[in-house]
């Protein structure tokens, strides 16, 4: 005579029935890990958050050249007080240039000189920010330090 189907069930359940601390131990195994990517995430959106700020900085320097006109000092000074990004800076210097637009950016032309389609060149302002981020963690296949740097260009005539 066949055995009825509660005694396979029971069967399977006797073998989940010494599962008592597993819990604790996946825990154990699975926080550290948890914790290591928490610190990651953290790190690395840190680092992107720089970035933006850099970003930032080299705006309002622009945003400043194309209201007030050229002055390195002034420019300078706008970039680094515009956020308070530890070790921010004002590098490269911001330069005074004349061109003329071609695309999506400017060609560098003699000043008084004529673009291609008959305009006279504009003056800009390249206004730039730097800083160096250093990662809390050695990651593998990522440098422990980013540089980021960048520029913002203005019309200022």
């Amino acid at each position: 005579m066949r055995k009825p189907f509660g005694h396979k069930l029971s069967g399977v359940l006797s073998a989940f029935a010494g599962v008592d601390g597993l819990a604790g131990i996946e825990f154990a195994i699975l926080a550290p890990v948890l914790l290591l990517l928490t610190l990651c995430t953290v790190d690395l959106g840190i680092a992107a958050y720089d970035a933006m700020q850099t970003e930032n900085a080299a705006q309002a320097g622009s945003e400043y050249a194309a209201v007030h006109g050229y002055n390195l000092t002034a420019i300078s000074s706008v970039i680094t007080q515009a956020n308070n990004l530890p070790g921010l800076t004002a590098a490269p210097a911001p330069t005074e240039f004349c061109g003329c637009p071609a695309g999506s950016t400017i060609a560098s032309v003699t000043c008084g000189s004529n673009c291609s389609d008959g305009s006279l060149a504009g003056t800009y302002v390249a206004a730039s920010a730097t800083v160096t981020y250093t990662t809390l963690l050695q990651y593998p296949m990522l440098p422990a330090s980013f540089t980021f740097v960048n520029t913002a260009t203005a019309r200022i005539q």
